[in-house]
């Protein structure tokens, strides 16, 4: 890591968790329902910061890599496979052109994993059902698995990199898991999915490797009862939760790298979709019977970025461009929307 890419992500790291930290010690210190208004003001919040990190990168963009001549900017280009040519450009001419290709192509992975996390909420919202976990401790929750998916995503994220720089099949490995994915979301769009608490293969390792409460004790993660330490049902939650991230970071850490190779830019729209996750939570349990197409948006999308990762040679030779995608993300993501307004599901009869 350039020594420019390591004070870069440090001060990214300190600004992040300081956001956090803020939100939890400050505006979340008794555990509360989130209401309506709540969530919709943190995810504007968290908009905010990411459409303001796409503003840095459209003007400072080659500040994150210490870009500092031609020379380098041509090796930068060529390592992460930017689809621009700078030949014939003086320097100020070929940073503007690297700064704009790469704010696109951050904005469209964020838009991409912003979109693919809305399954990742029901997901989320299943397993708290599946566990009666009070509304009011939903925010810690998902507070400490935002914290271990940032841990995990960068673990994963710089590992693919390495993998896909290394092993050109690695895109058609993971085109077809996309593919296979988004298939199986579309025929399985309808079918109401349940989570066997007792059966699950994380309660099955925790019941082996930990003592467990058998009732959740307030907030509590660990409770201590006669000089031994238990796991109380709100932490198996949490482990849980963290676990269906790693599941679906195999799904959208590789729809980025559809739209860019370079590993820091798939890490920041990666984490600052994660980020806006857990507001959005809660904006989507307010509002999750209006968008009945989001789930047939999603698996349309998989299947997009499944077929873009296999074929990407040959769009490449005709002039499929990131901004391209960003097109057809957008249009999915609105066209889902607009459709689910356009013919709102049936009121069932009672």
């Amino acid at each position: 890591m350039h020594s420019n890419e390591l004070i870069f992500f440090s001060i990214f790291l300190i600004f992040i968790f300081t956001v956090l930290f803020i939100d939890l010690g400050i505006f979340d210190k008794h555990s509360h329902k989130v209401k309506l208004k709540e969530s919709l003001i943190w995810t504007l919040i968290w908009i905010s910061f990411a459409i303001g990190f796409f503003i840095f990168l459209r003007f400072g963009g080659h500040l994150l890599h210490g870009i500092d001549s031609l020379q380098m900017l041509q090796q930068k280009i060529a390592e992460n496979s930017h689809p621009i040519n700078i030949d014939g450009l003086n320097f100020d001419q070929a940073i503007h052109l690297y700064n704009a290709n790469l704010s696109l192509e951050y904005i469209t992975g964020y838009l991409i994993e912003y979109t693919l996390s809305i399954d990742n909420i029901f997901v989320m919202l299943m397993i708290f059902f599946s566990f009666n976990v009070k509304e009011i401790h939903y925010k810690r929750v998902l507070f400490w698995g935002i914290l271990g998916a940032i841990v995990f995503r960068f673990i994963f994220i710089f590992i693919s990199s390495a993998l896909i720089h290394k092993f050109s099949w690695m895109f058609y490995l993971f085109g077809a898991i996309l593919l296979y994915s988004g298939i199986k979301m579309f025929i399985n769009r309808n079918k109401e999915e349940k989570i066997d608490v007792q059966k699950h293969p994380i309660v099955k390792f925790a019941s082996k490797y930990f003592k467990l409460f058998p009732r959740f004790v307030g907030e509590n993660f660990f409770i201590k009862k006669n000089k031994k330490l238990y796991i109380t049902p709100l932490f198996l939650v949490l482990l849980i939760i963290e676990f269906s991230d790693i599941i679906f970071a195999f799904d959208s850490v590789p729809a980025i790298f559809s739209v860019t190779k370079d590993p820091f830019i798939v890490f920041f729209s990666n984490i600052f979709a994660i980020l806006g996750l857990r507001s959005l939570f809660f904006l989507v349990v307010h509002i999750i019977n209006i968008f009945r197409f989001l789930k047939v948006g999603i698996s349309f999308l998989l299947v997009f970025i499944g077929f873009k990762l296999i074929f990407h040679s040959w769009l490449d030779n005709i002039g499929f461009t990131v901004q391209h995608s960003l097109y057809i993300v957008l249009g999915v993501l609105l066209g889902s929307i607009l459709l689910s307004i356009m013919f709102p599901a049936k009121k069932q009869i009672q």
